[in-house]
């Protein structure tokens, strides 16, 4: 079914949510263990390249991808790290595709050079999607964070545009 992919609204922080919580119920996504509250979420990703994927026939959110900052320092304003999340009633049909497409379009027009993902040694599907889409691994930050009583490596990664920062 279409999905289409558009900016990120206050409407949407329900469904948001809900996506994320069920990421870190995964326990393969994240080393948060709640969703906290919108006011926490919005507090921590940049106003910018906030993006939802939509499906067009129910309008129900089914995806969502966002940035943070990496330093409060100048130098780095083109740099951010990248959260995505599908819901699993979207998986399978390219939503993470479209959606860092659509992400890499916005950064670049707004002047970033770098996206940088951290993602755990065991979490196949977004290392695959990322690299796919033209991130590569810079490294493995060993035992990086507990989890569950469980010590989880973290796989650096990281797409350079080629046309801004160049």
């Amino acid at each position: 079914r279409p999905v289409t992919v558009r900016p990120m609204a206050d409407d949407d922080a329900a469904a948001v949510l809900a996506i994320y919580a069920e990421g870190i119920a995964s326990g393969t996504a994240t080393f948060e263990t709640s969703a906290g509250t919108w006011p926490a979420w919005d507090a921590g990703h940049l106003a910018d390249h906030r993006l939802v994927a939509v499906d067009e026939d129910s309008d129900a959110v089914l995806g969502w991808v966002a940035v943070s900052a990496v330093s409060g320092r100048c130098v780095y304003a083109g740099v951010v790290e990248v959260s995505i999340y599908v819901a699993a009633a979207g998986r399978g049909r390219g939503i993470g595709g479209a959606l860092l497409r659509a992400l890499v379009e916005s950064s670049e027009a707004g002047g970033v050079w770098t996206l940088q993902a951290g993602v755990f040694g065991d979490n196949a599907a977004s290392l695959a999607l990322l690299a796919h889409h033209g991130f590569r691994q810079v490294g493995v930050r060993e035992r990086l964070g507990e989890l569950d009583g469980q010590w989880r490596d973290v796989v650096l990664l990281e797409r350079r545009s080629t046309r801004t920062g160049t």
